[in-house]
């Protein structure tokens, strides 16, 4: 562990507006797509038509009041600030042995229900008459059940602040102070590397990452493309692998690297653990090498933590967003041990307002407004603990590009061991170990000997 000062480059302001309608605008002094304007600084700040204006703490607050009045959702209040949800009349269910059609049949007559979904011995049930803590109260009286629990709601990390017309801070700021310039003398990704991005989805074709996909999975609807219709996955995407060094747009972390697409949340920024659950066991059984889940929960699933396992077991790097209530409530996938959680810092080296903190916390990455990719072909710059994820899940990228051996477990103590120190000396509840620091971290990789352990079986298995 290092301790060591933030420096901040002073980079020129460079903006990017989107000019297209529905929570974007045009210049009134540009009526071609392009324009300059003059900031208070007397910096002269360009404006082209591809950044988008996006009020995501508005957009957050009424996803969330939306839950807490909808009449399906049931909320659980875990302190006096932070809650979670779950679908009423709904339960995941796992069996202990795949379940007959017989015992099939006896449930749903007895739930006066059916079946939603299932996956190999975990099932979704949905009952015309019984309330959920009722539906769970049934299935855990009965013979062949290893758990029974809600069908919780995960929602994305994201927030934003005064993110108008301009950039607050230096064009991409987010990668120098993490050493990344250095750290691409060391290795610049290989495109053998995959990282699966289980979110709303990414514009599959967005020019600044088209050439960068490989077949994903819309758990969602199986029949269509994980095509993005929310903005936060082809954000979080461009962060880790928008295209580098092509004269347009955004540099990703890695410039070889390649992403897999997985929609597992819908338009309005949400989805189910299931849903999660089952994105994460596809991206692991299509090659994923890194996963990022910029999405959580404060309720514990235990479908979800079967997941989660699994993935660690088949060798693959997990990294969660801590959150954005400024909380010390744990949340989760982040909170699980087999999972890197993040928390986000400023361009000033310190805890974001927003961040979630806790004893749960193994490392922190730039958040702040961050500039990424954007639906609809857009670009724009974000907040949140989701932006903060994808840097250390590109950094986990880059760590396998430069020793693909490498084992999950030494890609997080390599990350973790190499990070810059803030806050209170050693491992804090507001960074964890630090901050990520990319040059260091690959040039500790490189001297790195493999020491891979024997994969185990889990439940997921029969998926392969």
């Amino acid at each position: 562990m290092r301790r060591t000062k933030v420096f901040i480059l002073g980079l020129s302001f460079i903006l990017l507006l989107a000019l297209t309608a529905g929570g974007v605008f045009r210049s009134d002094d540009d009526q071609t797509g392009h324009g300059v304007r003059t900031h208070s600084s007397g910096q002269q700040i360009m404006l082209t038509e591809s950044m988008a204006k996006v009020n995501n703490v508005k957009m957050g607050e009424e996803v969330k009041n939306q839950l807490d009045t909808q009449e399906e959702v049931t909320l659980i209040f875990h302190n006096k600030k932070d809650t979670s949800h779950y679908y009423d009349h709904e339960a995941t269910v796992d069996f202990v042995n795949e379940p007959s059609v017989e015992e099939l049949e006896e449930i749903t007559r007895d739930i006066k229900g059916w079946v939603i979904k299932h996956l190999n011995s975990i099932y979704i049930f949905r009952s015309t008459v019984m309330e959920t803590p009722e539906m769970i109260q049934y299935f855990n009286q009965r013979k062949n059940i290893e758990y029974a629990e809600p069908n919780f709601i995960l929602m994305q990390n994201e927030v934003i602040g005064p993110n108008d017309l301009l950039y607050q801070e230096n064009y991409q700021w987010n990668l120098p102070v993490i050493g990344t310039e250095q750290g691409w003398k060391v290795t610049r990704g290989n495109e053998d590397i995959e990282i699966a991005i289980v979110d709303t989805g990414v514009d599959l074709d967005h020019p600044d990452l088209r050439n960068r996909l490989v077949k994903g999975y819309n758990v969602i609807d199986e029949k269509s493309e994980p095509d993005d219709d929310n903005g936060h996955g082809t954000h979080v995407a461009g962060i880790i692998a928008s295209e580098t060094n092509n004269n347009q747009g955004v540099a990703g972390m890695t410039w070889f690297s390649k992403i897999m697409p997985i929609k597992a949340m819908g338009a309005k920024g949400y989805g189910t653990t299931f849903d999660i659950a089952k994105g994460i066991v596809w991206a692991v059984d299509h090659g994923a090498d890194v996963i990022n889940l910029s999405l959580g929960n404060y309720q514990p699933s235990k479908v979800l933590e079967e997941s989660v396992r699994y993935a660690y077991k088949k060798n693959v790097v997990m990294v969660s967003a801590a959150g954005n209530d400024g909380s010390d409530q744990p949340t989760y996938p982040s909170a699980y041990p087999e999972v890197l959680s993040v928390s986000a810092v400023d361009y000033n080296g310190n805890k974001a307002s927003f961040s979630n903190y806790g004893d749960y916390i193994d490392i922190a990455a730039p958040g702040v407004y961050i500039p990424s990719t954007y639906f609809n072909k857009q670009y724009a710059a974000l907040s949140g603990t989701s932006m903060a994820a994808p840097h250390v899940a590109g950094l986990a990228a880059l760590i396998k590009s430069a020793n693909p051996d490498l084992s999950s477990s030494q890609v997080i103590r390599i990350i973790k061991n190499s990070a810059i120190d803030l806050g209170e000396q050693g491992k804090d509840s507001n960074y964890g170990n630090g901050l990520i620091d990319v040059n260091s971290a690959l040039q500790e990789a490189g001297r790195e000997k493999p020491s891979l352990s024997k994969r185990e079986k889990s439940l997921f298995d029969w998926l392969r």
